[in-house]
């Protein structure tokens, strides 16, 4: 069996960081590029570049494009783009559910409907890429189970498109409301909603890692760096 343990215990998780990770599993970007070009119309290009985030060597997801960053979008037209484009059943499934996650969540926070739900931080091309292009890369690995840590969040607060929020951002508690929250004194946002959306979708248990035949580790960076600890996700997969 195919396991893939996140590990994101120490600098929580976000959408780039993830597909970043999965680059470094052996899933070509060029190939997740191509297939994104059937959902997303606007032009935009995907490169990675190497990093050392406090000692760990690493890899960064760099995303081009013209489109304002963090431009908005409503559920339902995300999730007609997914409908009906290129991608494979089960990779529009996927895509389909961790944006449906966020809907919800930012639903009931706003009391609005899923249909009505307006994305702000998540409807700009950027958080489609990480998100559907995480949904893409995860089905190009045959991974059969996957396990997380307890998921670092962070403290503080936040800037966003409502204004001065609390850490973790309101759509992110929602989100990861019964998965296990690892406690952090970092002042900063450490996982995202699109990074809490990837974890309650794929995740099908949460601890340590399991007992299994390592075969291959993927470090994906975050943009932002910290004194205390280094700013990456660590995918792990093997064989039970």
């Amino acid at each position: 069996m195919n396991i893939l343990f996140i590990d994101c215990g120490i600098s929580g998780i976000a959408g780039d960081m993830s597909l970043a990770a999965f680059t470094e599993l052996g899933v070509d970007l060029s190939v997740v590029e191509k297939k994104l070009k059937t959902v997303i119309k606007e032009d935009f290009s995907l490169s990675t570049k190497k990093v050392v985030k406090r000692g760990i060597a690493s890899t960064e997801l760099i995303i081009t494009t013209e489109e304002e960053k963090h431009s908005h979008r409503h559920y339902t037209h995300i999730k007609k783009a997914i409908e009906e484009s290129g991608l494979e059943e089960g990779e529009k499934e996927t895509a389909l559910k961790m944006f449906e996650v966020i809907g919800k969540a930012e639903a009931k926070i706003h009391g609005s409907t899923l249909e009505k739900v307006h994305f702000h931080e998540v409807g700009g091309v950027d958080s489609m890429i990480d998100i559907i292009g995480t949904a893409i890369a995860y089905h190009a690995l045959t991974i059969e189970k996957v396990v997380c840590s307890p998921v670092a969040t962070g403290n503080g607060y936040i800037k966003i498109a409502h204004g001065l929020y609390p850490v973790p951002a309101p759509a992110t508690l929602e989100i990861l409301k019964g998965i296990p929250l690892r406690e952090t004194n970092v002042q900063s946002e450490l996982t995202t909603p699109t990074g809490a959306a990837i974890v309650r979708t794929l995740a099908n248990d949460f601890g340590n890692m399991p007992s299994m035949k390592v075969r291959s580790i993927g470090y994906g960076a975050g943009t932002k760096d910290f004194m205390s600890h280094p700013n990456v996700v660590r995918f792990v997969i093997g064989e039970q």
